[in-house]
């Protein structure tokens, strides 16, 4: 058994702090999900895990296994996670906002013998592995381990650090690419026990205090910055996590104060909307020393801090990246509401290229290129893309990962964000691949050809717009009940953050010399479509199913 696996670093903390909090669930979150609310020391966690790892191991479970983690935000999702791990076991996370088709396309691609889910989407996984031709057992958090179906396919081999050739998986992220389906992001050990130690090492305004902190987040377990870096930050520092199921604007303050948090992680639209409510004399009754997140609107964050209190600590990171090139603005000057998200450590190497691959000058935007400092450019960063080396490939063409991100590097050396090269919707945090959206939509029987792109939107950054040309002539009174009609199937197969926010007709989209989407042009033309005679606005249709 290796020494640092997620397992071991969490063993160690639960021998050293055994009565400190691990978990904490808040009245809220416990409603919401029907389950009990309160503290779960690390010690108790630990037994548990322990008993867990014991069930696995006997149902024939083991290293090399992956099982699928549908269980949200709840207690189960850590202490299944942390008893697989300790037999070698990789997870992947599954997104209880996924549908038919987007649960048939990661069951079949990340070839799961198993998964741990909630007992009403037992029945969507058992349809999607039937679509997706595997044979996978389902068993609920809480009952029975079911049989493993295959044996482990690395039995016998000891459990290591690095993978995938050297060692042990931990988990398998998947991530919106460019070209419609998903990748999976092969994660091994080092890559969440180095964003721990990367996290109690950073200092600065992001300082922690062993045994101390209490950690607030809204942010989904499926997603790196809450299982790498919040998880793997307290885990590491014997401090408390507090899962929320969700954001909740209006409640968010209370649990904050009910949690007794010191720390939060955000995204952009939270600042955002909560400066929307009236300022009170409670804004700064809370225990909160720093804010860790990405994308705040600039205009608000000075405004932001000197009203609730506390910094927000602009960062940058990808699931790619992991801790291997995370920057954050964690030191005076942070340069406050210019996107700016600090300057790149030592143990970072950088480069901004523009198109051509050549260094552009400082001010000048371009692609961020980056690899860890030493020896091993790819240390804390991902595996590889599973079944995908063409693309692992070419995202470290040159040595460095190609990030697709525009960056500015100003004169004292900090990096400010710019904007996404990648053909990427950024929804209130979540990646969209408008191509995956425009494979769906293409299925309904109304929608002749689409194109999908982003398009501003106040609270949430952007708003998938589809741009429709109809099978058959639509007249002006039927344009509503079809773009309805359109999202309602939308909301079947994917999930609901990424069905159209804008449905316009249009009878013709803009297209290259070789008849290809023009995605430059449709960028610019999704401003204002909008506000177009055949636009219809959806946003109100999009609701979790």
């Amino acid at each position: 058994m290796a020494s640092d696996t997620v397992f071991t670093a969490f063993r160690a903390t639960a021998e050293r702090w055994p009565d400190n909090p691990f978990l904490h669930i808040l009245p809220e979150t416990a409603g919401y999900y029907g389950i009990e609310p309160g503290t779960i020391p690390y010690g108790e966690a630990l037994a548990v895990v322990e008993r867990l790892a014991g069930a696995y191991r006997e149902a024939g479970y083991g290293h090399g296994h992956r099982v699928g983690l549908l269980l949200e935000n709840r207690p189960a999702f850590f202490l299944h996670w942390l008893a697989l791990n300790a037999l070698g076991a990789g997870v992947v996370p599954i997104n209880a906002e996924l549908r038919a088709a987007e649960l048939e396309y990661l069951i079949g691609h990340s070839e799961l013998c198993a998964a741990v889910t909630l007992p009403d989407r037992r029945a969507d996984l058992e349809s999607a592995a039937a679509r997706a031709g595997r044979a996978v057992a389902l068993f609920g958090p809480d009952g029975a381990v079911a049989p493993a179906p295959e044996p482990p396919p690395k039995a016998g081999q000891a459990v290591a650090l690095f993978g995938p050739d050297e060692g042990s998986e931990c988990a398998l992220l998947y991530t919106s690419g460019t070209t419609g389906r998903p990748k999976g992001c092969v994660l091994p050990n080092a890559y969440f026990t180095g964003a721990g130690r990367w996290y109690n090492a950073i200092g600065g305004l992001c300082s922690l205090r062993p045994g101390v902190e209490r950690l607030i987040t809204p942010l989904p377990m499926v997603h790196m910055n809450a299982m790498a870096y919040s998880t793997m930050a307290m885990v590491m520092s014997g401090g408390c996590i507090v899962p929320l199921d969700r954001f909740h604007p209006k409640s968010w303050w209370a649990s904050v104060r009910e949690s007794g948090a010191t720390i939060c992680h955000y995204l952009g639209v939270m600042p955002s909307m909560l400066m929307k409510a009236p300022a009170g004399p409670d804004d700064r009754a809370h225990a909160l020393r720093f804010g860790f997140g990405a994308g705040i609107d600039g205009r608000l964050h000075a405004a932001f801090e000197e009203r609730f209190g506390f910094p927000l600590l602009e960062a940058w990171a990808m699931t790619e990246t992991g801790a291997g090139a995370v920057v954050i603005a964690n030191h005076e000057p942070r340069k406050v509401g210019t996107a700016c998200f600090g300057r790149p450590e030592p143990a970072v190497d950088i480069r901004l290229v523009d198109d051509e691959g050549r260094d552009v000058p400082d001010g000048q935007p371009g692609e961020l290129l980056v690899r860890a400092a030493g020896d091993d450019p790819r240390a804390g960063f991902f595996a590889e893309y599973l079944k995908d080396p063409e693309a692992t490939h070419e995202a470290w063409e040159g040595g460095y990962f190609h990030t697709g991100d525009l960056v500015l590097r100003d004169g004292d050396g900090h990096l400010h964000f710019v904007d996404r090269k990648k053909n990427v919707i950024r929804r209130s945090g979540e990646n969209i691949a408008a191509v995956e959206v425009e494979s769906v939509l293409r299925r309904h029987p109304l929608v002749r050809e689409v194109a999908v792109a982003a398009t501003p939107d106040p609270v949430r950054g952007d708003e998938v717009l589809a741009c429709v040309i109809p099978a058959e002539p639509l007249a002006d009174e039927r344009l509503a009940e079809a773009a309805g009609a359109i999202v309602d199937y939308c909301l079947d197969e994917l999930a609901y953050y990424k069905a159209p926010g804008y449905v316009v007709f249009v009878e013709a989209l803009p297209l290259t010399a070789t008849q290809k989407i023009s995605r430059g042009e449709l960028k610019t033309l999704a401003r204002d479509l909008p506000q177009s005679p055949r636009a219809v606005d959806t946003r109100s249709l999009k609701k979790r199913r």
